[in-house]
Order: C-alpha cells, then structure tokens, then sequence
C-alpha cells in the first residue's frame, strides 16, 4: 500500500475527458471499457498509455489510502450535484494528490494575482529552485500547464511564453466549497488564516461566493481555531 505523496508524478498531458471518465467509473455510471475507448482515441503509446492510465489511478481509481475518503465526497458531490463545475472536482483531487501540480498552479495563483498573466519562463525558473533543474522538471512542468488550460483555467499564449488566467469559474455550492478548501489545507499542510481563504493562490480558477467563515465553521471535516482577538485559522479536523 502507498501512502507516501508521490514528489512529482503528474508528469502527464490529461485531458479533461479522460479525468472525467475516471471520475464517473469510481461514481459507477461509467466502465473501465468507457476508458480505454478515450485513450484508443488518443493513439498514445505503450508507454504513455501506462503513465496516463498511472495518473488517472492516482487521481480516481485507486487513490492514495488517506485520500480514500476524500475522494469518495468529491465523487458524493458529483453525483448529487451534477451541475458543479466538473473541472473543480479534478481540480480539488489534484492539489490534494499532487504536490507538483499544486505548486504550479499556487506559482501561475502568485504570478497572475495583479495582471492576470504570467511568463512561462518564470514559472520554470521557480519549479527549477525546488525540484531541480533536469528536462524532466520543465517537462512535467509544461504537462501541467497543458492539463490547467485543457481544464478551463488558463489559456498559454505567444507560442506559450506566457500564461494568462481565464474567467474563474463560480463555485456556489457549499460541499464542493468546504471540498476544495481541504485540498488547499492537505496541500499546505498546515493552518489557513480564514481570512486568506478566498484568495488561495492554488484555487485561483474558483470564485468562491459562499460565506467561508460561516462554511468552515459548520464542516465536520475542518475546524475553526483562534489565535487571538479576530485572527482566525481552519485546519483539517483530523489535525485538531
């Protein structure tokens, strides 16, 4: 059994519909069949149909065993709230699996907060600092990039030299709100301040418009803590 986070391992192009078929076969509207004919579509390779597939588990199928739980609400809020947007629930399973995936996406959150766009080559300089400079860091790097703008948040733009946000899609549904907020905490690892919830670099694709402090504060999976007069933090209630 894995239970370690893997330190890259999105290293794959993922099409928003094949995360979604993987999605609806863990939901059980979907088969395993359903799958394969997307990736014969595709025509990959031996070896990229492996690594995809490899993804796609991590992601759906088989996740991590503390991930279990998680991914199981995230597949409950798909089926009793069809209308969600589909690419924050992959989204929310990413951040929460994939460390790589998550810092690429709080960088381009960091980089793009004031003009809405970013350079591709800063990006790549920053995930270098931190995970090395080897092809296999700009590579993955450019696979995560590729997936975020299949999924709708950003579009790559000058022959990919920058990368520039999309409209953020609205999220009001308060499950998938709480949902996400807890891929952001499993992400950091620790404390929030509520006050920087809306802004999390790595949800920068959602507009979250519920109340998040009334939110969090009647969530059986995070917990409110105070840290002095109006300082406020949520963490996840396992972490309490």
């Amino acid at each position: 059994m894995n239970v370690s986070a893997p330190r890259i391992g999105f290293d794959r192009f993922i099409h928003l519909h094949w995360a979604t078929a993987a999605l609806r076969i863990r939901a059980g509207v979907a088969q395993r069949e359903d799958l394969e004919t997307l990736l014969d579509a595709a025509k990959l390779g031996a070896a990229a149909r492996t690594k995809t597939r490899t993804v796609l588990n991590r992601l759906w199928l088989e996740p991590r065993a503390e991930l279990v739980n998680y991914a199981d609400r995230g597949v409950a809020i798909f089926k009793a709230h069809p209308d969600v947007p589909i690419a924050a629930l992959h989204w929310g399973m990413a951040v929460a699996t994939y460390p790589f995936f998550s810092k690429v996406a709080e960088l381009i959150g960091r980089l793009s907060a004031l003009q809405g766009d970013c350079a591709s080559a800063e990006i790549h300089r920053r995930m270098s600092e931190i995970y090395g400079e080897r092809e296999g860091t700009c590579r993955t790097t450019n696979m995560v990039i590729q997936s975020q703008a299949g999924w709708g948040a950003v579009e790559r733009v000058e022959k990919g030299k920058r990368v520039t946000r999309l409209a953020p899609a609205v999220v009001e549904d308060d499950e998938l709100t709480a949902w996400l907020i807890e891929a952001a905490l499993r992400y950091a690892g620790k404390p929030l301040t509520i006050s920087s919830l809306q802004s999390q670099p790595v949800l920068f694709p959602f507009n979250l418009t519920r109340s998040l402090a009334y939110l969090v504060s009647n969530s059986e999976h995070l917990a409110v803590r105070a840290d002095g007069p109006g300082n406020r933090f949520v963490a996840l209630r396992e972490a309490v």
